[in-house]
């Protein structure tokens, strides 16, 4: 028997499924078996059943012709159920063989799918197996780098804090001795302040309340002055300021006369000294002064105004009046002068032509005195204020004083030129050989 055979028996009897669950598991080949096991009971009982009807009417309805035939009749189908009940357990039987063989070729094929399922699990296993060791050996790789990783870093940080220390170390001994240098730069004292500075053996001691007077004279060293006189005077206006004059060929009417007024304003006493020279405007600070010092051999030169003029062209009416302000100005400072020596300005002006056929005065501090010119002669100067050593000065030009470049003249000689005064000033300079000019 063929499957389709099978198939179409299995369909008729129970639509029983070829893969479906073992014979001896499956409802409906069960069914199948159970059926023609009760139609195989069921005939044997309507045998029985009919045997014994038949014994029991035999006596009776064997004599009966209908009955006879009805026996046999019921004789014949009964060997007719019984021809069919050998058929069917024959055609089952094949159909069980079937089954049986179906069954094992399903139990084959899940066997072989089984084993497939285990190889391809097993397959899986050794697969995810080998990620996981290769992930876990990447992780420890990884961990190891990290760690070594972990360990350099932590030897650089090692290193660099060593090397800030070191460096921390090495910028403190530079800075020790950064400061031990600047201490050296400076003196082991403080300046000494003299109510009265000119002691015994005649000597002169200048503090820290000093301003130096150098150069030419300008509106600047106007400013540079007064400003530091006032300052002094707010700190203190008992202790003596010192304005300190090393050389100086004057200069500026107006800033001159503004130093003047600005020591002869000043509660603090202004001690003006000399170291050297001063002319016009210098000197005129120095002999106006109420408390002024030089030394012997210090030069003072007056003269009377001049003025030179480049460049410029003045008629006789400007000539005039420029006269008549220089006059003005000759009156407010020769008078003064004059009136301390104990003469009048013509008797000053006619003196400076006696001396010199150009007028200049000049004198030297000794005998200037004599002149009232200077006040004291002095025989040393002692300047307390000088604590730090000057070489130590990075920048010299630290102490800072008007400074007028030289240059040269078209003909290539030396010479200064002069700035521009305000209007109405003009120079008292000391300039014979016409080195200080005006472009």
């Amino acid at each position: 028997m063929n499957h389709l055979k099978v198939l179409a028996v299995l369909f008729f009897i129970g639509n029983i499924s070829v893969y479906a669950e073992t014979p001896s598991e499956n409802p409906a080949l069960k069914k199948t078996e159970t059926s023609v096991s009760d139609n195989a009971n069921k005939a044997k009982n309507a045998n029985k059943k009919t045997k014994k009807t038949d014994d029991k009417n035999t006596s009776k309805v064997e004599s009966d012709p209908e009955t006879k035939r009805l026996k046999k009749t019921k004789q014949k189908l009964s060997l007719k159920n019984t021809l069919r009940m050998e058929q069917l357990k024959n055609e089952n039987a094949d159909l069980l063989a079937d089954l049986q063989k179906l069954k094992w070729e399903k139990d084959i094929i899940s066997a072989q799918l089984a084993l497939k399922e285990l190889k391809r699990k097993r397959d899986s296993i050794d697969t995810t197996t080998a990620y996981e060791d290769e992930l876990l050996k990447l992780q420890r790789e990884s961990n190891l780098q990290k760690e070594k990783v972990a360990k350099l870093s932590n030897e650089f940080d090692a290193k660099r804090l060593e090397w800030d220390l070191k460096k921390s170390r090495l910028a403190a001994e530079i800075a020790e001795l950064k400061v031990e240098k600047e201490r050296e730069a400076y003196v082991d004292t403080k300046p000494v302040y003299l109510d009265k500075p000119l002691t015994d053996n005649n000597t002169l001691v200048i503090s820290d309340r000093r301003i130096a007077l150098n150069g030419t004279i300008l509106q600047k060293t106007a400013d540079y002055i007064t400003t530091r006189i006032n300052y002094y005077n707010n700190k203190d206006k008992n202790k003596p300021i010192f304005l300190v004059i090393d050389s100086s060929s004057g200069g500026s009417v107006m800033a001159g006369y503004r130093i003047l007024k600005a020591i002869d304003g000043s509660k603090a006493p202004v001690y003006v000294v000399l170291k050297s020279y001063a002319a016009s405007m210098a000197a005129t600070i120095v002999t106006l002064a109420k408390h002024s010092f030089a030394y012997p051999n210090a030069v003072i030169l007056h003269h009377q105004i001049s003025s030179t003029f480049y460049y410029t062209r003045l008629n006789l009416t400007q000539q005039k009046e420029f006269y008549a302000e220089s006059q003005k100005w000759w009156e407010r400072l020769a008078k003064p002068i004059a009136k301390k020596m104990g003469i009048t300005t013509k008797e000053f002006i006619k003196e400076m032509y006696k001396k010199s056929s150009d007028g200049d005065w000049s004198e030297f501090a000794s005998d200037a005195q004599k002149l009232h010119w200077v006040n004291h002669i002095i025989d040393r100067i002692e300047e307390t204020s000088l604590l730090k050593d000057p070489n130590s000065e990075k920048d010299i030009a630290k102490r800072r004083r008007p400074v007028i470049a030289e240059g040269k003249n078209s003909q290539g000689r030396p010479v200064v030129y002069l700035p521009r005064l305000s209007p109405k000033d003009m120079y008292f300079l000391y300039n014979p050989n016409n080195y200080y000019q005006l472009k």
